[in-house]
């Protein structure tokens, strides 16, 4: 009898801890998310576009999950605007960078140089392993002089 609640008892142990083992969103996984960022300079009233080109040295966020609110790591993109974030676990994720907020600048007919950042992000998701998402062009603006 005690052998047998012994057993019972260590079958429940095994399956709590393995139920327990589940992974969250983030590192150590093998999955890879990329894209690319592409910026569109305006002159300084933000209503002439000058070129658009894909962005070198831009800074990318990746939030893992959707309950966090503060990013978990970034990546600058490369010579071609293209990010990549690799070992990824199986979940949702954010993937974001930074564009001047240009909202208000058409009524007063000229951006205040102190205009504040805003994000553009994407979300990606990974349902398995060794999976590669490629995430649509992150298109961010930038003004002339800032």
């Amino acid at each position: 009898m005690n052998c047998k609640l012994y057993l019972l008892a260590l079958a429940m142990g095994i399956m709590t801890f393995a139920s327990s083992c589940k992974k969250d969103p983030g590192p150590g996984g093998t999955s890879t998310i990329h894209g690319k960022v592409r910026t569109y300079k305006y002159d300084n009233t933000a209503t002439y576009l000058y070129t658009k080109y894909y962005s070198r040295e831009e800074d990318v966020y990746i939030i893992y999950g959707t309950d966090h609110t503060s990013y978990d790591d970034h990546y600058k993109t490369s010579y071609d605007g293209s990010y990549e974030f690799k070992y990824l676990q199986k979940g949702t994720y954010k993937i974001f960078a930074y564009s001047t907020d240009t909202t208000g600048a058409a009524a007063t007919g000229s951006v205040n140089a102190l205009l504040p950042k805003t994000d553009i992000s994407q979300t990606a998701e990974i349902t398995g392993k060794n999976q590669t998402v490629e995430v649509p062009d992150i298109e961010i603006i930038k003004i002339e002089g800032q």
